[in-house]
């Protein structure tokens, strides 16, 4: 059972008084199960950033979640050894936000967040090629600890493929003790003060790795593979449609290697491809698809115990940077921050800029490695976004410069549970919606472990 939402929504002078306003109201949901006992909590404001397909190309549609967002009662307390609690929102023209709840004896999280999404709905998604509900689907790193409210003031930024959802001013809790938010909370990483970083120098070679103080090293591999809180991007509701460029072929698949003083600190096989919307001199907006080339790069990085850093120079003129960071209470790194700067000749502002530093990509355990064959996409800013093939990372606990147990991105898992799913549905005559039997097999998977 579910409450409406924006029932409970915090006073606004509460807000204005804790300059936490970013121009969207927080709204209040609530899940009960069938004897009114609360078992969820959430206020949140939200930004939703989505690509899409039009039969002039790409488009951005940006929107946000709405006052009259409600708690769908097919939101649920779940079963123990049955099923996971799970809070469903809806609003719009048939949109919904899914969090999936799971938890062990110490610490509950969100298992998986869901966004179906509506290309009928004209409004937001003006003249898609197609239509009908779309589904994207990620693991967010939103955990807390038992008996403890999720709270993270700075913006959070969740990539579902070519969805970008943002939580802002997010309060959160599952598995209520009682009927209301714990007084005790735990923060986000974003909430944390960002460490001084100390430089070191690096040169790209193709030899393997030789820690040393200052040293870091690209090399070719087989495909194994700003402020502290910025404000959110908040792209214009109706982006210019960008003339589409040839995209070139997919990008070499290289190992770069960056070393400190304690050794090897990041080792990462990927390929690298940017997308950049901008501006020609006679006013034509534009998207340009750029390679990396390791070949002609140098490289460079630093090491201290809460940030990793590689960045790669060009000789065109193109300085990209990748920053990871790492949750000490929940022992894992992510990719925290990609900054870009480049020269366009044929712009109308030569240089272009971006930069995020609320990402929340590339995740595993701190002395895990993170793997994907698929291609991912990550969003970094409304004009520019990164293309990463077969990648393969591993940040700060990096043991005999070699990649640790790896986990698997959600894609590749997708990938694998499919075609297994399949044999013995078809062999038995079923027809299998395959978003539902996913869930139902990560939830299997779960209560046996």
């Amino acid at each position: 059972m579910a409450a409406p939402g924006g029932a409970r929504r915090q006073p606004l002078l509460l807000l204005l008084l804790a300059g936490l306003v970013y121009g969207a109201s927080a709204v209040f949901f609530e899940v009960k199960d069938g004897n009114g006992t609360t078992c969820i909590m959430a206020n949140f404001s939200a930004d939703f950033l989505t690509n899409y397909n039009t039969q002039s190309g790409s488009k951005n549609s940006t929107f946000k979640l709405p006052p009259n967002a409600e708690a769908l009662n097919s939101s649920s307390c779940g079963k123990e050894n049955a099923s996971n609690p799970s809070l469903i929102i809806a609003f719009g023209n048939g949109h919904t936000l899914t969090l999936n709840f799971t938890r062990n004896s110490t610490r509950y999280s969100v298992q998986m967040m869901r966004f179906v999404y509506n290309l009928s709905d004209t409004q937001i998604f003006p003249n898609a090629s197609s239509q009908g509900p779309k589904t994207a689907e990620s693991v967010p790193d939103i955990t807390a600890d038992i008996n403890k409210k999720y709270r993270c003031v700075s913006s959070n930024q969740i990539h579902m493929n070519n969805v970008t959802v943002t939580f802002i001013d997010a309060t959160i809790q599952a598995y209520l003790s009682n009927d209301n938010f714990s007084k005790e909370e735990t923060h986000c990483i974003q909430d944390e003060p960002s460490p001084t970083m100390s430089p070191t120098s690096a040169h790209p070679s193709s030899s393997p790795p030789h820690p040393s103080p200052t040293s870091a090293h690209p090399s070719s591999s087989p495909p194994h593979p700003s402020p502290p809180h910025p404000t959110p991007p908040h792209p214009s509701p109706t982006p210019p449609h960008p003339s589409p460029s040839p995209v070139p072929e997919s990008p070499s698949v290289h190992k770069y290697n960056v070393s400190g003083t304690n050794g090897t600190c990041l080792l990462a096989n990927m390929g690298l491809q940017l997308n950049v919307t901008y501006k020609k001199k006679d006013d034509k907006t534009v998207t340009r698809v750029f390679n990396i080339n390791p070949n002609n790069t140098k490289v460079s990085g630093s090491c201290t115990t809460q940030q990793v850093t590689l960045e790669l120079q060009s000789e065109t003129s193109t300085f990209l940077a990748f920053q990871f960071g790492k949750n000490a209470s929940s022992s894992r790194f992510f990719l925290k921050e990609i900054q870009l700067n480049m020269t366009l000749p044929d712009a109308k502002v030569p240089t272009f800029q971006a930069s995020n530093s609320s990402l929340r990509a590339l995740q595993a355990t701190v002395g895990n490695s993170y793997k994907c064959n698929a291609e991912e996409h990550i969003w970094v800013t409304e004009a520019f976004s990164v293309n990463i093939f077969k990648v393969w990372v591993q940040a700060f606990q990096v043991e005999g410069d070699k990649f640790g147990s790896v986990e698997e991105c959600q894609l590749d898992e997708n990938n694998m549970l499919i075609p297994i799913a399949r044999r013995p549905a078809e062999a038995a005559g079923l027809s299998v919606h395959f978003p539902e039997l996913r869930l139902m097999l990560r939830e299997a998977h779960f209560i046996a472990n």
